[in-house]
């Protein structure tokens, strides 16, 4: 016996959900208790490096579980075709339709929802590792800088990095919209956002400055080369994390930051900044509006 456990998660045209993943994960670990031999077969476009969907022998396998999602659609029946010497089992899935082939084609269906039934989704118990929330806020075109603006460069490098780091993004954007549920109406819902999270990575002067007003440490990228105004708030508020556009493509430097950003240093220097500081630009404000009005 040998078992093959996929998923939507295993197909090039599928989708790869967490409830999904997580659902294979919960049918491995009973599998592994059971000692019942057994392979995930996961989509090449969401796990290249890991065994293929679309390459496994079927002669190795006695038993599939197709886990989670829909029984519906050719990408199932098409495992029906496949797999037809194994023993077919759909654990979790929902069944919309009882005499669909993609349905009947099963040997067993242990359905999460059918005809007005309901059990607990697969996904519900699995144990997850905790990562860092991690806010990406990344500047607008700034064309005021001109000839100096390395905005798509710098951009193109710092998304090719994050994707690759270990740990939940949250896209986020410093501009507010009444109308746009997707944005902020307000900067206390913003900064209520950035005092969630644990790390926030930047090119743009506030997503640097109200990271640090919340007390979360900010890498910030800085994307003008020879610096522009978030170097210039960097240096203003004594903050080191800082990478200039000139070093934006160096990975193992954005990782140094990273590491510090995320270390119980870079946490306790970010909370010192977010302490009440007098802020000379209101002082000479006030200084300038005590002189009495213009003649």
């Amino acid at each position: 016996m040998r078992a093959l456990v996929i998923g939507w998660a295993s197909f090039r045209h599928g989708e790869a959900t967490a409830g999904d993943v997580l659902s294979m994960r919960r049918v491995d670990q009973a599998l592994s208790v059971v000692g019942l031999p057994h392979d995930l077969a996961w989509s090449p476009v969401f796990r290249p490096d890991e065994l293929s969907y679309e390459e496994v022998d079927p002669a190795r396998y006695s038993h599939v579980v197709f886990a989670c999602g829909p029984a519906h659609g050719w990408q199932v029946r098409e495992v029906h075709r496949r797999f037809a010497h194994c023993r077919r089992i759909a654990v979790g899935v929902s069944v919309i339709d009882p005499d669909d082939d993609a349905v009947t084609g099963f040997d067993q269906v242990l359905a999460r929802d059918q005809d007005g039934l309901a059990t607990p989704d697969l996904s519900v118990d699995v144990p997850t590792d905790e990562v860092l929330v991690t806010g990406v806020i990344l500047a607008p075109e700034q064309r005021e800088y001109s000839g100096s603006a390395r905005h798509a460069d710098v951009h193109a490098a710092v998304t090719e990095w994050i994707a690759g780091v270990n740990c939940a993004r949250v896209p986020l954007d410093t501009r507010l919209a009444s109308s746009d549920w997707e944005r902020c109406e307000t900067p206390d819902q913003f900064t209520s956002i950035l005092s969630r999270l644990d790390v926030v990575v930047t090119t743009r002067l506030h997503g640097l400055v109200l990271s640090l007003r919340s007390g979360v440490p900010a890498l910030a990228i800085d994307p003008v080369a020879g610096g522009g105004k978030v170097t210039a708030q960097a240096d203003a508020l004594g903050w080191p994390a800082l990478v200039s556009a000139e070093e934006a493509g160096r990975p193992e430097v954005l990782d140094s930051w990273w590491r510090w950003c995320s270390s119980v240093e870079g946490r306790a220097v970010a909370a010192l900044r977010a302490l009440p500081t007098d802020n000379g630009l209101v002082r000479d404000l006030v200084k300038v509006l005590e002189t009495g009005p213009a003649r």
